[in-house]
């Protein structure tokens, strides 16, 4: 074998007990391209001709890769361990499609007189199927069928594009399912060790007739991070609960105070207060304000929402919760209904306003908007399903429409009053680690 072979092969891999030496391709210092075939490409535009041109290329590298291995053809060289062994038909990845090319092979002669192949490192390099993948889930998620795939795909000449594969629908729909299988398992997988979490919230996503749970963070430094999903409904206590304990049992630190954010399930609630240990809940006003409209006629309705709004900016909690209870007592004798909506859990609702966090934070905060923005943008991706078949497909779909919404996400408005929140929730824990304020009120009264 040759000794720039030796030397491009320092590195290794171990595959069970067995050290396989990783090949680095060879780089050819000049390589000659041959115009008179790539002509034709010129009028197909610049994309094509690069192609044209990068298939030659390769053709070059792998073939400096095999020189590397044997040595130049032509010079007998008796110290040598590998030899040539013909070509044969291969495939490589080029933009979303596998376009067939010539491969060297390549073997090596031990001692014994037995043979075994080697790779062609160029050819290894070029023929993986990751980029596949990705490509399907990207050009999927983005809203192109499977059945419409190639018209996604680069224009890369009639005559690459002629002899390309892997681009039908069934193929296209087998590479997404897989790679989206990739994503739940990254999703579900993911160390959270060293996650410092400030911040929490919890919500469903419908899918026809499969609901995904899903679970968001924010960090210290804003971040939003998606965390977990299920299948189920947000009303189950035992399977909201199982996964926030899957986020326990990944690393997550649930024993410093966290912001729970909440639309107001039990489930959830009860859940939060199970796993966490110093959790301070707080409602989302967004619901509280519509599930209050939903009891009210229309005339009422603007008015009635108008004066929650301003309750919510009052300039102290307790401002807040007074006119929210005048409000209450008006409401009543014609709507109780609307009143008894009002007051369930109305010291949670403020909790935003009790900490005191600023406006620009307390946006983001006292709502679940942070969350139903990921999910919104899990059902962008997914518009054109129409065939939902089973809850495993919804939660792959949600899981990649999560991970794509990670890549948006951009750091929480007011995230440098993080450290500021920080504060004020661990103020919200006595010594002994109880919740102290409206969480502990809560359990009292439930206690009595």
């Amino acid at each position: 074998m040759s000794k720039d072979y030796q030397k491009k092969t320092a590195r290794t891999s171990v595959r069970g007990r067995d050290q396989v030496p990783v090949p680095v391709p060879v780089v050819p210092d000049v390589v000659s391209v041959a115009m008179d075939e790539i002509v034709a490409d010129v009028r197909e535009g610049l994309l094509a001709l690069a192609v044209g041109a990068g298939l030659q290329v390769m053709a070059a590298m792998m073939a400096a890769d095999v020189d590397a291995l044997c040595g130049p053809r032509g010079r007998h060289d008796p110290e040598r361990a590998a030899t040539r062994h013909g070509t044969e038909a291969g495939s490589v990845t080029l933009g979303g499609r596998r376009v067939p090319v010539r491969r060297p092979r390549v073997r090596a002669v031990d001692v014994a007189g037995s043979s075994r192949e080697l790779p062609v490192a160029s050819y290894e390099a070029f023929t993986g199927t990751e980029l596949l993948g990705r490509k399907a889930m990207e050009q999927m998620l983005g809203g192109l069928s499977s059945r419409r795939y190639r018209l996604g795909l680069e224009p890369v000449g009639d005559h690459v594009a002629a002899v390309a594969t892997s681009t039908s629908k069934s193929t296209i729909s087998r590479r997404f399912v897989k790679a989206t299988e990739h994503a739940l398992a990254d999703l579900m997988g993911a160390d959270l060790t060293g996650l410092d979490l400030v911040a929490f919230m919890v919500d469903g996503v419908h899918f026809a007739d499969h609901v995904c749970v899903v679970a968001l963070g924010i960090t210290i430094d804003g971040t939003k991070v998606p965390l977990a999903i299920e299948e189920g409904s947000t009303e189950n206590t035992t399977l909201v609960t199982s996964l926030i304990v899957g986020l326990r049992e990944r690393g997550l630190d649930v024993t410093r105070p966290v912001l729970a954010v909440l639309d107001g399930s039990k489930a959830l609630r009860r859940a939060v207060l199970d796993v966490f240990d110093h959790p301070v809940i707080a409602r989302c006003q967004l619901h509280k304000i519509r599930n209050v409209r939903d009891r009210l006629p229309d005339t009422l309705r603007t008015v009635v929402e108008k004066r929650i709004r301003k309750a919510y900016h009052a300039p102290s909690a307790l401002a807040a919760q007074a006119d929210l209870q005048v409000l209450a007592a008006e409401l009543d004798k014609t709507h109780p209904g609307a009143a008894a909506s009002l007051r369930e859990g109305l010291e949670e609702t403020l909790t935003v306003l009790r900490l005191g966090i600023p406006p620009t934070l307390a946006r983001t905060l006292r709502s679940t908007n942070a969350i139903e923005s990921m999910i919104g943008i899990c059902r962008e991706h997914a518009k054109n399903v129409k065939n939902w078949k089973n809850g495993t497909m919804a939660l792959r779909w949600a899981a990649a429409g999560m991970l794509e919404a990670g890549k948006q996400f951009r750091r929480v408005n007011g995230h440098l009053h993080l450290p500021a929140l920080r504060a004020a929730l661990d103020a919200e824990t006595n010594a002994s680690g109880q919740t102290v304020g409206p969480l502990a009120h809560h359990e009292d009264s439930n206690a009595a």
